[in-house]
């Protein structure tokens, strides 16, 4: 991913049109003042909110034994006469 550096003078006159390219290109940009980088404007990642409840239903796999311990009960100490 290559960021582009532009100067806090041009951002503030071009803002708007800058955070649409960075929007669809999803390419990052370094704001620079007197060449050194104060900030950094980059593309949003997917929208992880939930929508409502259950909306992850069906998305898990149950692979084994859900129920049972995972050692044996005479293994633990407190079940031990």
């Amino acid at each position: 991913m290559v960021m582009s550096d532009i100067s806090i003078s041009e951002f503030k006159a071009k803002c708007l049109g800058l955070i649409e390219q960075v929007q669809k290109t999803r390419q990052p940009l370094r704001i620079t003042r007197h060449g050194r980088p104060v900030a950094e404007v980059i593309p949003v990642g997917p929208d992880r909110s939930r929508k409502f409840v259950g909306d992850m239903v069906g998305t898990a796999k149950i692979v084994g034994d859900i129920v049972s311990p995972v050692i044996e009960l005479e293994d633990i100490e407190a079940y031990r006469d």
